[in-house]
This record gives C-alpha cells, structure tokens and sequence, in this order.
C-alpha cells in the first residue's frame, strides 16, 4: 500500500499560515488527499476529525491512517484526552467512529503506567466503536 501524508497531526492553522499554506486546515487536508488519490496512492495519513469529509469525498476505496491517537487520561474529561504535542486529536473510538482503518498509537501505551492495560483499553474502545460504527 502507498500512502501519501496530508498535514502532521501536531499542526494547527497558525502553523499552516506560519509556513505558507494559508486557509482552513480541513480544506488543506483536503486538497492533500484529493491530490493523493489523483495521483494514484492507496490512502492517506490524516487527521481523524477529517475522515468523515475525506470519505465523502475520496470513496470506500482510499486508506485512512490516523495518527494522534490520544486516550483519556486521568484527571481529563471524558471529552478531553490529552494532547501532549498534538494539535489534531481523537481517541481510538473516535477515530474508528469516523472512518479510520488504521490507528497509529504511541505514546498512550509507551507512557502508560501499565502498557499492557492501556493496550487493553485501546482495543476495547476501538471494539466498541466498530460495533457501533456509522
């Protein structure tokens, strides 16, 4: 599978403006994929919140992989995970809510007290979210 990246979870609009890619970051991303698929690549790395327009957009068949995986985190809301140096966030349910095929987690497990439950926890909220997926 070939994969084309779009924008790096851990950039926001005034990054975007900062190095010259001025406009909403969802229209950014979306422009990226569009050239992605034109181009004839198998999916692209994108933020979660944008899954569900690039979908619409691109079809069944482009790939999604979705970085900045973040869990909730003790002490955060249930609707606030933490975001360390991300800008671009979702949990793992989220993310599979919205149309993602494959997560890229990291720190949620490595930082993790007990990586083995953090893993375990991930797994039972992406379950969860595939049993009620949209």
């Amino acid at each position: 599978m070939l994969l084309g990246v779009t924008l790096l979870t851990s950039l926001d609009e005034p990054d975007l403006a900062r190095i010259g890619l001025a406009g909403p970051f969802g229209d950014r991303v979306a422009a990226l994929a569009a050239m992605a698929q034109f181009a004839g690549l198998d999916g692209v790395v994108a933020p979660a919140r944008e899954l569900q327009s690039l979908r619409k957009s691109l079809g069944k068949k482009m790939a999604f992989v979705v970085p900045g995986i973040r869990t909730i985190a003790p002490g955060h809301s249930s609707t606030s995970p933490r975001r360390d140096d991300q800008a671009q966030i979702a949990t793992p349910g989220n993310a599979i809510r919205w149309g993602a095929d494959y997560l890229v987690v990291g720190r949620p497990i490595t930082a993790a007290p007990d990586p083995v439950a953090a893993m375990d926890s991930i797994l039972h909220d992406m379950q969860f979210a595939l049993t009620y997926r949209q």
